[in-house]
């Protein structure tokens, strides 16, 4: 049968070598036109290539046969041999069950299968030895498997470790996809794919797609290509590629499944910090810049007589530093790192003065009107008489005022323009655009932030600035092609916010807080993670809350911004709160990143359990802004899981956004790093895990440094490997890296 497929598809050759990797996945065994559909919509398997690096993210160890005495409903999974002895069916209809009484002589189990009833009265026999592997549960205070593989009982025996096939008549439900011992190579790992439920629906479960990966093995029996350098394997004392892959699919013992997740981890992350690299020389190569050796009036005026307080150690750091790389000749491309309230703004406004003294103009965006708003209100109150022009464009600004900006930025006559993404608009045009400043650079993409280079016949300077504290293995990923300052004081005069956890039944404590810092005149916010309840979440609902509170706060202004309102709405609703028209604001995370509110005291934070411990930080520092003592609390349900309690006491025990950041990262891993929005990052991790390969991670990017130094013009016959590597695992061949 298998020969007779390969003579109706036989894949393409390429200078006469059979080029199966990029064959079409429908032309796989066990594949054809829909399944392939399916793999490509919903995995992205397109290509024989895609399922090659399709890893699977657990094995189950086959190679211990337990016995019925041994075993409870705890165990996770088990793998038995002996025989069915008898049959039944019960239930009717959609109840309907089919239970097989299976013995090894030490005791006995029911097999139930609901679905593939027929199937399986038809091919499996009573008094016949089979192998039997699934999850054993307790039923009616019997132990059961659910719908497990069975498979027949080779000869000679398992012991021997003999190869041999799998039932090529595998139902729809996955059963008996592939058989135990000598998967491939002595494998007995069964390994485990991620699946989406339509996928499963189809009958393409985890089982299913371990069979096509069988069915793929089968046609490579050719060794595959290296895709490092020899020197590169050798000096880290690597598996070979062919190995690894092999290995990572069907491993042959434990510690080659060790070495084949190290070859492919680092071989991930090297090619990732490559990239980075590559482009990091490629700009400093390409792109000159600006040179701001004066220190003059503006700047010193500021210093000496408008700084409304000492600067923090970490804040004159981070200034030296920046002052250093406008220095070089090189244009700076820096990531500033600090918490809320840790001083980024002031850093920014004493950093355009310097362009400023050296005859350049500056531009700081914001993601938002009101931010915007806030950071033009912050540099004017800041300047004070200095003559330093600093205007807004947005959106909202139009007519003769519009103009007014326009014509004031062709003039140079504006010093510092402040503003959302309409400053990147073709129309806008300045007189000397020497530095940049981008807030929470994450929510612009990279394409809209490349429009400000433009700006300016020399690519200004760079400053990227974000209050998200970032892991330094995620840093390294995320912006490796920038250089990274962080602002780790805050200013003095500032008290750590109190946090607490509550639970729902603490109600009337949340309300005496709310009303003893209400009758000092202190603002709150309250934040809820949905509009409205849905019948599949219990959970509290910002609709239902508004109500709750205006009945339990009657003497106080109350008032209510979420998403789905008009952002003229939303801008005018947060602006009375932030001039103490209203006094408590009901909420969704809208206020993530928003309105500086010295006043606000206490921030409620309901269904806590709903929200990842970074975006609790950003919440949490919406208070705490001015000298006052402020309070967050996190309200859950009581019946919480582990993990979250953990989460919830992390936010409980420290208000560091540093060490949050790495213990988000420790609990809820990477999350997704692919897409030019955020990083610029050309490909995903597959393999690799930021919060656990932090060692892997630096070996590797000082392996990819190495290199670059070495051969910076990729003319070293060694490398060309990896630099024809590299250019297959790009997606495209912009310069992402360059405009980051």
């Amino acid at each position: 049968m298998a020969n007779s497929w390969m003579m109706r598809h036989r894949p393409c050759k390429r200078n006469g070598i059979v080029n199966i990797l990029s064959q079409d996945i429908k032309y796989l065994q066990g594949v054809g036109p829909n399944r392939a559909l399916l793999l490509a919509n919903e995995l992205g398997i397109k290509t024989v290539g895609d399922l090659l690096a399709y890893y699977p993210y657990k094995y189950v160890d086959r190679s211990r046969f337990y016995q019925i005495r041994e075993i409870d409903g705890a165990m996770p999974y088990v793998q038995l041999c002996g025989q069915i002895f008898s049959f039944d069916t019960v239930g009717e209809g959609r109840n309907k069950r089919l239970i097989g009484h299976f013995s090894d002589g030490t005791g006995s189990i029911d097999l139930v299968w609901f679905q593939g009833i027929k199937y399986v009265t038809k091919n499996y026999d009573c008094r016949k030895d089979y192998v039997v592997f699934g999850k054993p549960t307790v039923f009616n205070g019997k132990i059961q498997i659910a719908h497990p593989e069975i498979e027949t009982l080779p000869s000679p025996s398992l012991q021997g470790g003999n190869d041999f096939s799998a039932n090529e008549n595998a139902d729809e439900q996955g059963n008996n996809p592939l058989p135990i011992g000598r998967v491939r190579g002595g494998s007995v790992f069964r390994p485990s794919y991620n699946t989406s439920e339509k996928m499963k629906r189809s009958g393409l479960n985890s089982s299913a797609i371990a069979k096509l990966t069988a069915n793929m093995f089968k046609l490579l029996k050719e060794p595959l290509a290296e895709t490092l350098p020899p020197y590169i394997v050798q000096q880290h004392h690597l598996m070979s590629y062919d190995d690894a892959v092999r290995n990572i699919h069907y491993p042959t013992s434990p510690d080659a499944l060790r070495h084949a997740q190290l070859r492919l981890k680092f071989e991930e992350l090297f090619y990732v910090q490559l990239n980075i690299l590559r482009y990091v020389k490629d700009r400093q190569l390409r792109y000159k810049g600006i040179v701001f050796n004066t220190i003059g009036e503006h700047f010193n005026g500021f210093f000496y007589n408008h700084l409304p307080f000492q600067l923090t150690e970490a804040q004159k750091r981070v200034i030296r530093e920046i002052r250093a790389d406008m220095k070089t000749g090189r244009q700076m491309n820096r990531l500033l790192q600090g918490d809320v309230g840790s001083g980024k703004t002031l850093v920014a406004l004493m950093v355009a003065l310097i362009a400023i003294d050296n005859g350049y103009q500056a531009c700081i965006m914001a993601p938002t009107e009101i931010l915007a708003e806030q950071h033009l209100d912050t540099l004017r109150e800041l300047l004070g008489d200095l003559p330093v022009r600093v205007e807004l464009l947005t959106g909202t600004v139009k007519g003769k005022k519009r103009t007014a900006v326009f014509e004031g930025l062709v003039t140079g006559d504006i010093h510092i323009l402040v503003g959302t993404h309409a400053v990147i608009e073709d129309n806008v045009m300045f007189n000397k655009l020497g530095l940049v400043v981008i807030d929470e650079q994450h929510r612009f993409g990279v394409a809209q932030r490349a429009k400000l280079w433009m700006k300016n016949s020399v690519p200004p300077h760079v400053l990227v600035m974000t209050a998200t504290p970032i892991p330094r293995t995620l840093a390294m990923t995320l912006y490796g092609d920038l250089d990274v300052s962080v602002i780790d004081e805050l200013p003095p005069g500032r008290k750590p916010i109190h946090t607490v956890h509550m639970f729902d039944a603490h109600r009337q404590r949340i309300y005496q807080l709310m009303n003893r810092e209400l009758q000092l005149g202190r603002q709150i916010y309250i934040v809820y993670p949905l509009i409205k309840e849905t019948e599949k979440m219990d959970l509290k609902d910002l609709e239902a809350g508004f109500e709750e509170i205006n009945k339990a706060f009657p003497n106080y202004k109350v008032g209510k911004v979420h998403g789905k309102m008009k952002p003229a709405d939303k801008d005018a609703e947060m602006q009375r709160f932030a001039s103490h028209e209203t006094h408590i604001l009901v909420s969704t995370t809208v206020i993530e990143v928003g309105v500086n509110v010295p006043n606000a005291s206490v921030m409620i934070i309901e269904n806590a359990e709903r929200f990842g411990l970074s975006q609790l930080h950003q919440l949490r520092g919406r208070v705490g802004r001015g000298a006052d003592q402020s309070y967050c609390v996190l309200v859950t349900k009581f019946e919480i899981g582990e993990t979250t309690r953990k989460r919830i006491q992390v936010m409980v025990d420290t208000t560091d956004g540093f060490e949050i950041a790495e213990q988000d990262l420790k609990l809820r891993g990477p999350g997704d790093l692919e897409g030019t929005q955020q990083s610029g990052m050309a490909f995903d991790l597959k393999i690799a895990n930021l919060a656990r390969d932090g060692q892997i991670l630096n070996i590797a990017r000082d392996t990819a440094q190495a290199v670059i130094t070495f051969d910076p013009e990729e003319r070293n016959p060694q490398n060309d490997i990896l630099w024809r590597r590299l250019r297959e695992l790009r997606k495209s061949n912009i310069n992402w890296g360059a405009i980051s």
